[in-house]
């Protein structure tokens, strides 16, 4: 061996050597973009670009819109849960229907008539059982986020589903019952009689036309039906602050008076 040969005994230039790659090594760490591979094989962190958030909000204009509506708007917008497609916020509180865009801009809004069962769940098998047999106290409509789909009902008519499963669509409202007095329903200044369908969410033609229809006609897009006795963190996560906690709680009150 040669005697100019550091050895394990005698660590000394090792160490010297070692020191000067590590600190090498930090200084060209340093110099690297973000994400970029370290001599080490491992990658600088990713520092996030999106904006936060909390500053990222749908744009819902002058609209008069319910506290709930607006949170979840906004909380849809900020983590980007609509997965970067248009998506529908129905209120069952106020009976109305919201589009929103891509980018979370509303495009328009109506009422809507919905199931005439109070509640926040479909009952187990209901998608299975005919019209007919169909309980009064089993006619709600979901709450939840669903992956609208445009497709056709039993009788052939292009509904958008919402749940498959339980039979949910959107579609155009029905007259073929007059008695129900449906159209009187939707153009009423009140919510109570907006309650009559057997779980389906019912929208003035002109509107599937003019928006239901195109938004779903090429992708699916997101559907949130908020819930009028659960709460928004219940039903989708969604932390809210004290002040809809306690609107919710007045709400679900209200319902149970009913």
């Amino acid at each position: 061996m040669d005697p100019t040969t550091p050895t394990l005994d005698d660590p000394g230039p090792w160490v010297a050597i070692r020191n000067g790659v590590m600190v090498g090594m930090a200084m060209l760490a340093l110099l690297l973009p973000p994400g970029a591979p370290r001599p080490d094989g491992s990658a600088t962190q990713l520092t996030a670009s999106r904006e936060p958030a909390a500053l990222r909000q749908a744009e819902l204009g002058d609209v008069n819109a319910s506290n709930d509506l607006r949170h979840m708007a906004n909380w849809i917008a900020g983590s980007g849960d609509h997965a970067a497609m248009p998506f529908v916020v129905i209120d069952k509180r106020a009976a109305r229907l919201y589009v929103f865009d891509a980018q979370a801009r509303l495009l328009d809004h109506t009422a809507v008539l919905l199931g005439s069962a109070h509640g926040d769940d479909s009952v187990p098998g209901i998608g299975d059982k005919a019209i007919a047999d169909v309980l009064p106290e089993e006619r709600t409509t979901p709450a939840g986020r669903f992956k609208g789909q445009r497709g056709l009902n039993i009788v052939g008519e292009d509904v958008v589903w919402v749940d498959y499963a339980a039979a949910v669509s959107m579609h155009r409202v029905r007259t073929t019952q007059p008695k129900e007095r449906r159209l009187q329903r939707l153009a009423s200044e009140t919510t109570d009689d907006n309650r009559i369908s057997y779980g389906c969410i019912n929208v003035p033609a002109s509107f599937f036309d003019a928006h239901i229809a195109p938004t779903f006609s090429v992708q699916r897009a997101m559907v949130y039906v908020l819930p009028e006795q659960k709460s928004l963190h219940t039903v989708f996560g969604v932390q809210v602050p004290e002040a809809l906690h306690a609107e919710q709680a007045q709400g679900h009150l209200a319902q149970m008076i009913k």
